[in-house]
This record gives structure tokens, sequence and C-alpha cells, in this order.
């Protein structure tokens, strides 16, 4: 993934950054992508008029491969669409950037909605600060997380995050997904981000076992909070 950022009609802006207040933290077990994008969408609208501060989601989804802006062909996807929907994977395109990538049960995506010019307006360093986030989650659990040129998280020479987000009136959604026990054999359907599927490891790999979910998502939201300066506040029940 050479650009990992999809930006619609970005301005210029001088302002002072705004000061940041609450962040809503969103628990979802379980979602479809349609459905997680079409609450990405509305969070956002509500976001960008006011409504609501930002909103953190964390979830995981169904199997699902999804093509970013920056897929130019289905080059990446190295299967059929009929083989991937018999071995229940879902294949659609998105409008995040980056290229194509997986997700699916076990692993923790992490879909930041925030005006982005609370954190200073620069795009890169907002990507830059998605990846503190995900390496200081892992630090928790023993593992060295690290940057490696394109956005995302690495152990050692293992991907074991991926980072794509997207900007529309200078609001952020889609973001990170965390392998915390994923089904590994699912990125064999594709090259993830571009990258060959042995590139792609997860915590539970490296670990031994996999801490649960419960805890990843707990320490995912102090982390969160710590490298944002924001406090969460819980939107609604688990759900």
């Amino acid at each position: 993934m050479q650009d990992n950022t999809s930006i619609q009609n970005p301005r210029n802006n001088t302002d002072q950054p705004l000061e940041v207040k609450d962040c809503l933290l969103d628990n979802i077990e379980r979602i479809s992508y349609s459905d997680a994008l079409a609450l990405q969408h509305d969070l956002h609208d509500r976001c960008a008029a006011g409504e609501i501060p930002g909103v953190l989601l964390l979830l995981e989804h169904n199997p699902v491969i999804t093509m970013g802006v920056k897929t130019s062909s289905r080059g990446n996807v190295l299967v059929s669409a009929e083989s991937l929907k018999a071995q229940g994977v879902e294949l659609v395109e998105t409008d995040r950037g980056g290229d194509v990538t997986y997700h699916g049960p076990g692993q923790l995506v992490g879909y930041p909605i925030v005006r982005l010019r609370e954190f200073g307006g620069d795009l890169h360093g907002y990507l830059r600060s998605l990846e503190q986030c995900v390496i200081d989650t892992i630090a928790q659990f023993g593992l060295k997380g690290e940057r490696n040129g394109l956005a995302g998280v690495w152990v050692g020479d293992k991907k074991i995050c991926s980072i794509g987000v997207a900007v529309r009136k200078w609001v952020t959604y889609h973001g990170f997904a965390l392998n915390v026990d994923p089904n590994l054999s699912h990125f064999q359907l594709i090259n993830p981000c571009g990258l060959p599927s042995e590139k792609i490891t997860s915590m539970a790999k490296l670990l031994g076992s996999a801490p649960s979910m419960q805890e990843v998502r707990e320490a995912c939201a102090r982390s969160f909070a710590a490298v944002f300066g924001v406090n969460m506040t819980p939107r609604g029940e688990p759900r």
C-alpha cells in the first residue's frame, strides 16, 4: 500500500487545532462489512455536522475481502468470486485508501471517525498516530511493533496490522485492522496490500496462544485515548 489515504474535497487549513473533547467508544461484536460501512457513513455525517463528537468503532467483521481505491485491478485477488463465495468470503469494493485486504473473525478492526482539524489537520500525522495506537496496544502483550515505511504495523519482518483510511469534509473514517487470531489461511486468497500472504502474522501466532479479544479491545481503547488525548465515553452497551 503506497498511499493508504483516500481524500475527498480537502482544503488547506491554517486554523489552530480545536480543543479535543470526548470521543465515543462503540464496541460491536460482529457486523457485516456493508452494515459497518453504512454505520460509518451515518456517524461521519453526524460528526461533520457537529451533532456528535468523535467515535471509535471497535468490531469484528464477517469474512470479507475489500478492494480499496488504489486497487487498479483484481490481480491481487488470487481466486474467483465463485470460489470466494463457496468459502463464505464476500468480495466488495470500498472507498478507503490502500489496496486489497482481508477482514474476518479474530481480527480487531478500528474505525475512528474524528474531525481531523481537532488533531492538527495533518493526514500523515494522523496515520502515524494510528500506528502508534496499535504499537502501544500490542506492547501491552509483550510484542514490539514497528513501522516499516508503508502505513501499517510490523513485528520483525511480518505485518500484523493494516491501515487504510478515508477523509471527507475533514472527518476521517475507515481505519486499522489488527490480527489477533484470524484465519490466516484466508490471506492466501489475496496478495494483502500487495504483499505475499506469508508476510502476514497475528498476535496468536507470535505469542503461541491468542489473548482474549476483550483484553485486546480494552488495551486498544486505552492506547487510543492516550495517543489522541481524548476521554473515551461508551456509546451505549456493547453489541
